[in-house]
């Protein structure tokens, strides 16, 4: 029995197999669980084997290279379609398998221990600063029934806090109380995402890469070190466009006929990176008439006849393209010359 490519469908404790050999023919079936996984994975010659990326994926791929076989990561979504008919486990190792040794199937690169390390940061800090936010948004709306307002932004709650801590406002005391314990939490959230922040440079200025994402305009050191960690090697990428599309801030197609129809981005990819890329362009369309660069005179040009949020995905666009150029060939921003 020569197995060439396993399809590895991955859970909690019970694991599912199907080998095929050369010939595509199916020779392995078999359930297994989580702690004999690697001895029984470890008894075979080395093979392709194919997993959806999905939770521990990365880590199972990981352990798997070690073994010696050939491990690919897929999007389940394209895994998806190879499922003939019902859904189990065994159906979604079979096609798993089909699907890993199709010639144009689109892989996910595996990430290393270090890089998701550091994309555990960012969660960490995306989920502070939700929490933080919610914090913020309640404080605000409990002083104003008792008709304290202040300027929206975080930066006017010291403002709030103080009115709190002085006691002069008609303000029940157990409120006051409830009140004060609500701005300790914000204040206790603040400290925990400046100490991942703090983590988060120091990775960044040890980083190459990510130093070279920080010449581009829009781009600071909380995006690229997400990009960095999340990308590993952008060669896995054929074009700037191509990262672009991944990243889903190009155009949906809905073309027939030789009809071409272009609609909304279609947000596929990485939401988080997404949402970085969109941010750090906004910051750009604002200040763009205060500082004179070629992205900046590009997204003016388009503001004069373009909603300011299309203008803004416009320019994270453009942003994704000139980042995948900058790690794929190890170069630094080289910023045009400046045009009217």
């Amino acid at each position: 029995m020569q197995i060439t490519t396993i399809g590895l469908d991955i859970a909690k404790n019970v694991f599912q197999l199907h080998g095929v050999d050369d010939a595509g023919q199916p020779v392995l079936r078999r359930k297994v669980r989580r702690d004999q996984l690697l001895a029984v994975l470890g008894g075979f010659e080395p093979c392709l084997i194919g997993i959806e990326a999905c939770a521990t994926a990365h880590y199972w791929a990981r352990q798997l290279q070690c073994l010696g076989h050939e491990v690919k990561l897929m999007p389940p979504a394209y895994v998806k379609a190879y499922v003939k008919r019902n859904k189990n486990d065994a159906a979604d190792a079979e096609a798993i398998c089909e699907a890993v040794r199709r010639p144009t199937m689109r892989f996910v690169a595996i990430k290393s221990a270090d890089a998701q390390s550091v994309l555990m940061l960012h969660r960490a800090r995306h989920l502070l600063v939700r929490q933080r936010t919610a914090q913020v948004s309640a404080l605000r709306a409990h002083l104003a029934e008792y008709g304290i307002v202040a300027p929206r932004g975080r930066a006017h709650v010291r403002e709030l806090v103080g009115v709190l801590n002085a006691g002069e406002a008609a303000i029940p005391e157990l409120a006051r109380q409830t009140l004060l314990l609500i701005a300790g939490m914000i204040d206790g959230l603040s400290q925990q995402i400046r100490q991942i922040e703090i983590e988060l440079m120091a990775w960044h200025r040890a980083n190459a890469a990510c130093k070279r994402l920080e010449t581009i305009p829009g781009i600071g050191f909380i995006t690229a070190t997400a990009l960095v960690a999340t990308v590993g090697d952008a060669a896995i990428f054929r074009s700037g466009r191509q990262f672009a599309a991944w990243l889903g801030v190009v155009p949906k197609q809905h073309s027939s006929g030789g009809k071409e129809r272009m609609g909304a981005i279609s947000k596929m990819g990485d939401r988080y990176l997404r949402h970085l890329l969109v941010v750090g362009a906004t910051a750009v369309v604002r200040y763009t008439r205060r500082k004179q660069t070629t992205v900046s005179i590009w997204a003016n040009q388009l503001l004069e006849r373009k909603p300011a949020r299309l203008v803004t995905v416009a320019v994270a666009n453009k942003m994704a393209r000139i980042a995948w150029a900058v790690m794929a060939r190890d170069e630094n921003y080289r910023a045009g010359p400046v045009t009217a």
